[in-house]
């Protein structure tokens, strides 16, 4: 029987299962919940590392601390609720709880790309133009460009969950994932979801692709200026100091381009191959991009060091 999003009868979704493994849930959140804490644990420790540490307030590490905070929030959004399913068979969420979940995953990953573009661009001044570096990346310029990041997210991906709101739904109410995507939620809508096709469709491509191909365009120039340098020593000096920027961008685009294309292609796929690049896309980072830094930055090992 068909529900619509009205006071009267507000729908709920059901989170995916691990297909075949229902019985193994409570095991299966183990690995998971431990991601989860090594997250935490890795990006506060960033937090705190630059904080305490004068040497590195500098841009770069403002960056990396935004990058820090994004990643606790986005996985604070989505793991818990999973944890709650899994361990406590929790697998209906309500539509209003669904929608602002879906809100703050792709805000947040709007936002993290833009500092990931940001990133980039601080390292093509730095190498390019290091004589104009501390001129035209300030404190209070990256603090400007930290504000405009999260208006930009909001404003272009606060539609998406207000297109969805008129929608009725009917027929299945199982979701793809563990947790709300504008996609999956999108649909399993009974009516016409174009606009809200078309629109998410534009606001991807004009955020996570746009920064893409400048980053891409980044680091061609960066290249550039790097071979002009005289010596391969000198070319490998330099361009090292790009190397964890350049993992941490792969670290969220391919999780993020890999969702995509199983969204867009893996209709016929393995419903576990969607729980799976589901948690891969929101936890991978957040894990991977404090032990990057951490390993290729020394001032953020001894700090920690020093702390423990």
């Amino acid at each position: 029987m068909p529900f619509s999003n009205s006071s009267e009868l507000s729908p709920s979704f059901i989170l995916a299962s691990l297909p075949g493994l229902e019985a193994a849930q409570s095991w299966m959140a183990i690995p998971l919940c431990s991601a989860y804490l090594l997250a935490l644990a890795g990006n506060l420790a960033v937090l705190l590392v630059v904080r305490l540490e004068p040497s590195l307030h500098a841009p770069m590490y403002f960056f990396l601390c935004m990058l820090a905070a994004i990643d606790l929030a986005l996985a604070t959004a989505t793991v818990p609720r999973i944890l709650a399913f899994y361990w406590f068979d929790s697998r209906e969420i309500g539509f209003g709880a669904c929608l602002l979940q879906m809100f703050l995953i792709h805000t947040l990953s709007a936002v993290e790309s833009t500092v990931l573009l940001a990133m980039a661009v601080d390292r093509y001044v730095a190498i390019c133009h290091p004589l104009r570096h501390a001129a035209v990346l300030t404190n209070a310029a990256t603090a400007k460009i930290g504000l405009l990041a999260v208006a930009r997210g909001v404003l272009f991906f606060l539609p998406l969950p207000l297109l969805l709101l008129p929608l009725p739904f009917c027929g299945s109410r199982v979701l793809s994932h563990s947790f709300c995507l504008h996609q999956d939620v999108m649909n399993l809508a009974c009516a016409n979801t174009t606009p809200s096709v078309v629109y998410g469709l534009t606001a991807i491509l004009l955020v996570m692709g746009l920064d893409a191909v400048l980053i891409c365009l980044s680091y061609i120039l960066i290249l550039k200026a790097v071979l002009r340098l005289p010596a391969w020593r000198e070319r490998l000096k330099v361009f090292s100091t790009c190397i964890a920027h350049i993992c941490v961008v792969l670290a969220f685009y391919v999780p993020l381009i890999g969702l995509s294309v199983v969204h867009r292609f893996g209709k016929d796929l393995a419903p576990l191959v969607h729980i799976v690049m589901g948690n891969v896309y929101i936890l991978v980072p957040a894990v991977l991009n404090p032990i990057i830094y951490g390993v290729r930055t020394k001032q953020i090992q001894r700090r920690i060091l020093s702390l423990i």
